[in-house]
């Protein structure tokens, strides 16, 4: 069985919509004394762990980020690297290190991933370990330097919503312009006008109408849009940007 790289980490932001705000993953990190039972420490964390000898970041982040969805083929994407002296110092860290059995360095460099999922779709596989998600606005206490890790990707994760359609993989494979609109309201905390914004959306050729509409809902059903990768690959050199 191949060794962790005592020194080496892979921490993955795991973003999720669910049509109303954005949420993220958080592992709920618990440690209690052994004789008294009293607790710890008591937080959370995102989802990461150290690289495995055998393995590139690409891969260890996958790896990661299956086994809490079970899921292939997921947005990733490597946004930074953290390496702070003391970024895994602070006292309730170090307990919590000491207390592990994988012989772990002193000084961890980690490397940050985002990825993007419809949260609404995915069962969590939690492995006896307290999974849950969690709205961006409303964090718990977060262990190590997690919080930087996360503001960091919700910088990145904003710029690239602007130029790049990579808000497409938080939302279902079909969807409503009304939830696209949502989407890019939370994740970029502005209101845009309504006309405007369905009057640039349908300008975009991979933005694709179909022939169908919402079911089982209370309100008027609306049409429901596809995003084709296949379409913005032949079109991509047209302008992309949500600047309004």
């Amino acid at each position: 069985m191949a060794k962790i790289v005592p020194n080496i980490s892979v921490d993955c932001v795991i973003f999720g919509f669910d049509f109303n705000q954005l949420n993220v993953l958080l592992v709920e990190r618990k440690l209690e004394d052994e004789q008294s039972g009293a607790v710890l420490i008591d937080d959370w964390t995102l989802t990461g762990y150290h690289i495995f000898e055998d393995e590139d970041f690409d891969t260890a982040a996958a790896r990661i980020l299956k086994g809490l969805s079970g899921l292939d083929n997921i947005y990733l994407e490597q946004f930074y690297a953290f390496g702070a002296i003391r970024r895994v110092n602070a006292p309730k860290d170090s307990l919590w290190l000491q207390h592990q059995l994988e012989g772990f360095s002193e000084r961890i460099v980690t490397v940050g991933y985002f990825s993007l999922i419809d949260n609404t779709t995915v069962t969590l596989l939690h492995n006896n370990r307290n999974v849950r998600w969690f709205p961006i606005t409303e964090l718990p206490e977060l262990g190590f330097d997690h919080k930087d890790i996360l503001e960091k990707a919700l910088e990145k994760l904003r710029s690239k919503l602007r130029s790049e359609p990579i808000g497409f993989e938080l939302l279902p494979e079909k969807f409503t312009l009304s939830q696209l609109q949502r989407l890019y309201e939370v994740v970029l905390g502005t209101k845009f006008d309504r006309r405007n914004f369905r009057k640039k959306v349908l300008q975009m050729k991979y933005v694709i109408p179909l022939d169908e509409k919402q079911k089982g809902v209370k309100h008027k059903p609306a049409q429901l849009f596809i995003f084709s990768k296949e379409v913005y690959e032949r079109t991509k050199t047209e302008r992309f940007d949500f600047s309004i």
